[in-house]
This record gives structure tokens, C-alpha cells and sequence, in this order.
């Protein structure tokens, strides 16, 4: 057994187990309790917050950075087509033949086309001159004859702007007949090459859901939200821009505007939110995120985290020592635990406890010891008398098989005898010699289950010499269990019993197949007859010993199915299945690694 470790030797001079566990058990919670308030005591919410601004600014910087990225390269767009000499030449021309106009046209149209194309998120692309010259789209889009493009706020922001390009808010474009879209447009002024002077305007509807796509790709918390305004404070983009528009929803604008820090607190409502300003240099646009701090709370809980992670180490750490200081006073119990299943299993060698305490589990463990080799004895002497009991069982039913055997074979002889057939009865008579050798010469009580087929393939040669042609049989057997042990004699009484009460009685030839075959780690042996079957109230008592003086009942049956289960077990042994009129089939299931219970028993 196990020898007494330090632990088991300390908490055994205690005279009680449960004061062990109590003062070991609040001794280390008053500990961990102790360094979780040490350490809960050093946040504080100021750090919380901080946190939450630093990671709602990050993320509005990055936005913002985007949108610039975004809005630069449509500058370059439109500094490109703005630099166009086709441009120029088809706007400004007057002395253009209109063959040379058309070519000039095309050239402009097929660009137009390319960068569409490319560009999935620009609505409109167009070049206007004050003369009344434009080209736009495809061309086959026109300008809405009505709407003087020239008086636009966005027109007149690029003519007015020093850089001569401006970038509107977003608004429904109106300028194109039969489109009337959510725009951000991107204006630029065209020179004429000739005078030097402004006389024109190239623009891009840029798609409103480019920004929104922006602004929506980054998200602060579940509730937060981004949302971009002018240099005027227009809102450019609005998540609710809809609600804002019906006066439902409203943003404090003009604290955000009058701002000078990047970021600010105000209340809303019954809650406080903060907003996060990043302000661009190129577009002077403010791209602005709106967080309640109650969620910023609640979702950056580093703190929280924190306190959580330390109760979470500090319990596994009590669970640990707890766990090591309980198993060193419950020892002694689990070994008599231990010590308990050996006894159940019948190991009763291994079954003494080490004891090593003077307290109440030294004194049961003493006790214990006492009783078990007291059992042992008693255990012994009973296992002895019931084996030399159990084989004079089993050889009484194994001899209980051999009369019945022989006297049906014996009964053969004579009725063929008396009728003449002499070299017959020669031959079932050297049949039946070695039918009796094989059952009188082998003292083991199992042989190989090839062996008992040759035995029963003998006694079918006798039966059907005695049948003529009233019988046919098919012996088969997978040569995976041909060497597997099975208890003697066990096949002849079925094989016996179908011949009799099956095959003798059907009016013409009847069939017998034998086959043993592999299953699920059992051998299973299947013998089947078309004989005239049986019906429910015969196969219920089919291995009742009270009933077997029945013609349905073979004496050897239930014999035989005792001797199966008293070698295998109570899961082995015989079933039946049969139909009147169609046939019977016995199956016969064993264990295909020998015999558990007699194994046991010697």
C-alpha cells in the first residue's frame, strides 16, 4: 500500500477532520479575499474612461484617414480629366470643324467610360463650359434644361474656393434630367487653354453610401456610431440622416463646432455621451464619434477583466491547495474505499490498509483489516465447496446427453437390421464407433468447434442413411472460429432435435444448414431446418424441464442450454426462432475468446 506522505502524517495528529478542514479552508479564502480588494482597490473609473476615449479616437482617426485617402484619389481623378486637352478643345473651341468636335467627343466620352467602369461608386461624371458646351456620362444623359447648373451652391463653391476644387455636402443632384440621387459631389474648375481664364467646371457625383461604407466599416460599441459634418457644420453623413432631416433625431452641433479639445462629454437625455472629433486638413471636414459612456463602461471593462481574472486565479489556487490538504486528510478513507472494490472483486490479498493514524479513521482502518482477513477465510472455504459442487454439475449434465444419443442411434440400427440392409448397418455401425470414440476419447471438457462438426457430420451421415432420401443437409464454417473451444456435445442434441421434431414430420425432403460464423467478437453457430416448425406456445416451453416429455422438446435442449450458460454466461446460450409450416432456426451464441465462468471456477 501506499506509504504515509508528510501531509498524512501532519492532519493525522488532529483528533478531528472536519476542524482540519475548517481552519485550513478559511485560513486561505480570508487570504484570497484579501488580495482581490488590494487589487480591485487600485482602478479607479477615471482609467476606465481614458481608456474608452483613446480607443474611440483611434478609431475616428482612422476614418477620417480614409476619407481623405478616398477624396484624393478623386482629386486625382478629376485633376487628370481636368487637364485633358480634349476637354479644353471641345469646350473652348469655336473654330473646331464638327467632324473634329464629334472625334474630340468621343475621345472624352470613352474616358468618361473607363473611369465609371472602374469605379463603381461614382454616379455621375461630367464636363460644363458657361458657353453652354457640356459632355456627361455616356453622353446620352442631358443636363435638366430648367435648373441653371451655374447658380448651384457646389458650382459656385469650386468657382469661389482659392485651390479651385471644393467638395460638397451630400445632396439630392438635381442638375441631371431623370436622376435625382444622394451626392456627394466633387468639383473642380476647367481653364480655358486659350484665355487662361475660368470658364468651366468638371464634377464627380460621388455615391453617398462610399462615405456611409467608411463610416460604417468601423463601429464603437453597440450603440456608438459615426457621423461626419463640414466645415459649417452640414452634416455630410448621418447614420439617421433621415430622422435628422424630419427633425426626430438631433446631434449638439454647435458644441461640437465650438469645441477646441478632440474630444467632449454632454448630456443626452438621462445619459451621457462623448464625442470624439477628428478634424481633416485637406477637406476641413469633422468626422465625429458618438459613444454613451454607460456602454464604453461596460464594454472596455480592463478593470473588470482584471478583478475577474485575479478572483478566477486566486479560486483555482484555493481549489488547488484545498484539493491537495483534502486528499491528504481523506486518504486513509479512499483507501478504504480501495481497499473495499479489491474486496468486492474477490482480491483479497491487496486489500489490507496501511494504518498510520491514531484518530477515528486509524481505529476503523484497524477494524477493517480484522474483518476482511475474516471474510477471506470464510470466502475461501465457500469457493472451494461450491467449485467441487459445480463440476459434479456439469459432469452430470454432460453424461445425461450420451445415453439419450446413443440410444436413438442404437433404435436406427435395428430398424435398419431388421430390414435386411446388412452392409448398411455395417456402415452406420462404424459411423456410430466413431461417433463414440470422439465423445469417450478426449477428457477435456471443451474442444475445438471443427471437432464438434466432424462429430455431428458423422452423426448426420448415420441420420441420413436412416432417412434415405428424406433428408439433405449443408454444413458450413468460417475458418477465422474452425479452433475456437466449445463445450462438448453441445450441437449433436439441436442438430438431433430439428431431424425429429422438424424434418421427420414434413410430408417431403427436408433441409438442415449448419453454419458457424464470426460476430461482434461472439461466434455465432446457426442451426436452420424447413421442417414443420412451431408455433409461440411451443417455443415458450421449449427449455421448460417440465415439458419434456413433449414431443417438441428434446431432452438434450435444456441440458444443453445449462451447460452454455453455467461455462459463459447468462448472455450466451440458445434462442429459437420458428414459423409452423416454414422451418426452425436455433442459434447458438458463445464468447469467440473461450469460457469466462469456467475458466473462473478452475
Amino acid at each position: 500500500m501506499e506509504k504515509p506522505t508528510l501531509f498524512m502524517r501532519m492532519f493525522g495528529r488532529f483528533k478531528s477532520i472536519q476542524s482540519t478542514m475548517m481552519l485550513s479552508f478559511s485560513a486561505l479564502m480570508a487570504v484570497a479575499v484579501l488580495i482581490y480588494l488590494l487589487i480591485a482597490l487600485n482602478f479607479t473609473k477615471r482609467t476606465i474612461y481614458e481608456n474608452s476615449d483613446n480607443y474611440t479616437s483611434q478609431i475616428v482617426k482612422q476614418v477620417n484617414y480614409d476619407i481623405d485617402t478616398y477624396i484624393d484619389y478623386m482629386e486625382n481623378v478629376s485633376t487628370v480629366m481636368a487637364k485633358s486637352a480634349d476637354i479644353s478643345l471641345y469646350l473652348f473651341e469655336d473654330e473646331l470643324l464638327e467632324s473634329e468636335r464629334e472625334e474630340e467627343r468621343d475621345r472624352i466620352l470613352t474616358q468618361f467610360n473607363t473611369i465609371m467602369e472602374s469605379r463603381e461608386d461614382i454616379y455621375n461624371i461630367a464636363a460644363v463650359a458657361e458657353n453652354g458646351r457640356y459632355i456627361l456620362n455616356q453622353g446620352e444623359d442631358e443636363l435638366t434644361p430648367y435648373i441653371d447648373i451655374q447658380n448651384l451652391d457646389w458650382y459656385r463653391a469650386a468657382m469661389n474656393s482659392d485651390t479651385g476644387i471644393a467638395v460638397s455636402s451630400s445632396h439630392v443632384q438635381n442638375a441631371i434630367q431623370s436622376s435625382y440621387k444622394w451626392v456627394i459631389t466633387l468639383s473642380r474648375v476647367l481653364l480655358n487653354n486659350r484665355t487662361g481664364e475660368k470658364e468651366g467646371l468638371f464634377f464627380v457625383d460621388l455615391n453617398y453610401s462610399a462615405i456611409s461604407d467608411l463610416c460604417n466599416n468601423n463601429s464603437i460599441g453597440n450603440k456608438g456610431y459615426i457621423f461626419v459634418l463640414d466645415a459649417e457644420g452640414n452634416v455630410i453623413y448621418h447614420p439617421k440622416q433621415q430622422l435628422m432631416y424630419g427633425g426626430l433625431l438631433t446631434e449638439h452641433i454647435d458644441e461640437i463646432m465650438n469645441c477646441e479639445r478632440d474630444s467632449l462629454t454632454v448630456r443626452d437625455g438621462t445619459e451621457r455621451k462623448l464625442y470624439t472629433l477628428s478634424r481633416s486638413d485637406k477637406t476641413g471636414w469633422i468626422v465625429v464619434g458618438a459613444a454613451y459612456t454607460s456602454e464604453l463602461l461596460k464594454n472596455n471593462k480592463q478593470a473588470q477583466i482584471l478583478y475577474i481574472l485575479a478572483a478566477v486565479i486566486l479560486i483555482l489556487g484555493v481549489l488547488l491547495i484545498s484539493n491537495m490538504l483534502s486528499r491528504a486528510i481523506t486518504r486513509p478513507l479512499r483507501q478504504l474505499t480501495e481497499s473495499m472494490s479489491m474486496v468486492e472483486k474477490g482480491q483479497f490479498d491487496r486489500a489490507n490498509v496501511y494504518v498510520t493514524m491514531e484518530n477515528e479513521i486509524g481505529s476503523l482502518g484497524k477494524s477493517y483489516n480484522l474483518m476482511t482477513e475474516r471474510i477471506h477465510t470464510l470466502m475461501e472455504e465457500n469457493v472451494y465447496e461450491q467449485k467441487q459442487k459445480r463440476k459434479s454439475e456439469l459432469r452430470a449434465l454432460q453424461a445425461q446427453i450420451n445415453p439419450h444419443f446413443l440410444y436413438n442411434t442404437l433404435d436406427s440400427i435395428i430398424w435398419m437390421s431388421e430390414a435386411g440392409q446388412n452392409d448398411e448397418v455395417v456402415e452406420m455401425t462404424s459411423a456410430l464407433a466413431k461417433l463414440l470414440r470422439q465423445s469417450i476419447s478426449n477428457d477435456n471438457e471443451q474442444v475445438e468447434l471443427v471437432q464438434e462438426m466432424e462429430y455431428v457430420h458423422n452423426y448426420l451421415t448415420i441420420q441420413k442413411m436412416r432417412y434415405q432420401d428424406k433428408l439433405e443437409y449443408n454444413i458450413e464454417i468460417e475458418p477465422i472460429v474452425s479452433h475456437v473451444k466449445i463445450v462438448k456435445l453441445v450441437l449433436q442434441p439441436i442438430v438431433e432435435n430439428a431431424i425429429y421434431h422438424g424434418i421427420k414430420y414434413k410430408g417431403s425432403k427436408g433441409s438442415l444448414w449448419i453454419r458457424a460464423y464470426a460476430d461482434s467478437g461472439d461466434v455465432c453457430i446457426a442451426v436452420e431446418d424447413d421442417g414443420i416448425g412451431m408455433d409461440e406456445n411451443m417455443l415458450s416451453t421449449i427449455f421448460d424441464e417440465k415439458e419434456k416429455s413433449r414431443k417438441q422438446n428434446g431432452v438434450g435442449v435444456s441440458n444443453v442450454q445449462k451447460r452454455l450458460k453455467l461455462y459463459y454466461g447468462e448472455e450466451y446460450g440458445i434462442t429459437y426462432e420458428s414459423r409452423p409450416g416454414v422451418g426452425t432456426r436455433a442459434m447458438i451464441r458463445i464468447p469467440q475468446q473461450g469460457d469466462r465462468e469456467h475458466e473462473k471456477m478452475d
